[in-house]
């Protein structure tokens, strides 16, 4: 476990260069071109590490989605709003994907990366998620590049030492403030929510007195219908 780490680490983990935000799309409507072919042609073709690849204990998407701030968004259209960038199942496979995407410091307006296990929707709704939860990170402009490459390293390299229990993680992008957030399946499990709270801390060598909320995605589900049902007066 320890080696995958660090092969996540030694990897080309530096600066890299910095790509136009089209990027991400392009190999978004690639993988949707692919996945296209494959479909017609019959089952999916599975991803698996290359020959002497590092195997990750998990296959893992990256996912892209943009939207209108201030508007609500129904699951049904938040759905058809993300876009399906890869997936893969190495280390070598992950820094294929990643030295091509460009940095959350660098998108404009409304946007975030997913990055979840296969099969997991970054979705409140998705069985995996529906009883689980997030924690909530907010960060001031400047430090969501360097704190999502941190958490989602220790994601992949499994630092969380939680079992199963986490689905995924998501840095949003917003005009006044980046915001950073790792979910998992149970939310009524204290010391699971703790323990991904502390290390959490430790990957993003967070300061001690930093703001951290834990919010179930029961309740999110919650204050989106009421914001969507509340009627604006002028």
């Amino acid at each position: 476990m320890n080696n995958k780490f660090d092969a996540l680490k030694d990897d080309d983990s530096g600066d890299h260069e910095q790509n136009e935000e089209n990027s991400a799309q392009k190999d978004g409507e690639k993988e949707k071109t692919e996945r296209d072919k494959s479909q017609s042609g019959g089952k999916r073709k599975a991803v698996v590490p290359g020959p002497a690849e590092h195997p990750l204990q998990y296959n893992y998407t990256f996912w892209y989605s943009r939207r209108t701030p201030g508007r609500p968004t129904s699951s049904q259209s938040y759905e058809q709003n993300i876009k399906q960038i890869g997936t893969f199942a190495s280390v070598e496979q992950f820094w294929r994907f990643y030295s091509h995407m460009v940095r959350p410091g660098d998108l404009t307006g409304h946007s975030d990366f997913h990055l979840f296990k296969e099969g997991i929707k970054p979705m409140w709704e998705d069985d995996a998620n529906k009883n689980g939860g997030k924690w909530i990170i907010r960060l001031r402009k400047g430090l969501a590049s360097r704190c999502w490459e941190n958490l989602i390293l220790a994601m992949l390299g499994e630092q969380f030492m939680v079992g199963e229990e986490i689905c995924g993680a998501v840095v949003s992008v917003r005009f006044q403030e980046d915001i950073i957030s790792i979910w998992n399946k149970t939310a009524s499990d204290q010391a699971t929510t703790a323990r991904i709270r502390d290390t959490l801390r430790r990957v993003l060598n967070l300061p001690p007195n930093t703001i951290m909320e834990y919010k179930t995605h029961t309740d999110s589900i919650k204050d989106n219908s009421s914001f969507r049902n509340t009627k604006i007066t002028l």
